[in-house]
């Protein structure tokens, strides 16, 4: 997972960002509560364009996973991170959730293509 936006912005909400994120992938996809697979990237302020109708506190969040989960247990993760976000003061208007899926044979796990991992619980995201 891949969390982008402006550097002071993020290190201010990163670890209730986090475990927000965490709560939501652990509730919806049954994610191990112990699996925390996050990289935060905070860009310099000129080096981060975004659309003239959001604020220096807008957010992108790209979780990759294995191909596979129904569109409806999808969208309920984007609900329930928009449900959350607000512990973090990010609008709707200022987050923007990116779910990126991925055959597991395209992945390398543990020395292993994705698809050849006996279990498939603790990398889906």
């Amino acid at each position: 997972m891949k969390i982008y936006g402006i550097r002071e912005r993020l290190r201010a909400i990163r670890e209730t960002l986090s475990d927000i994120v965490h709560q939501c992938l652990v509730e919806e996809f049954g994610l191990p509560e112990e699996d925390r697979f996050q990289r935060f990237i905070g860009l310099a302020k000129d080096d981060f364009f975004y659309p003239s109708d959001r604020s220096e506190h807008y957010t992108i969040v790209e979780i990759t996973l294995f191909e596979g989960r129904s569109a409806e247990s999808k969208k309920n993760l984007i609900r329930l991170l928009y449900e959350r976000m607000s512990a973090c003061g990010l609008t709707e208007k200022d987050l923007e959730i990116v779910l990126i899926e991925s055959p597991r044979a395209n992945w390398g796990i543990r020395g292993l293509p994705g698809d050849e991992l006996e279990s498939f619980d603790r990398v889906d995201a």
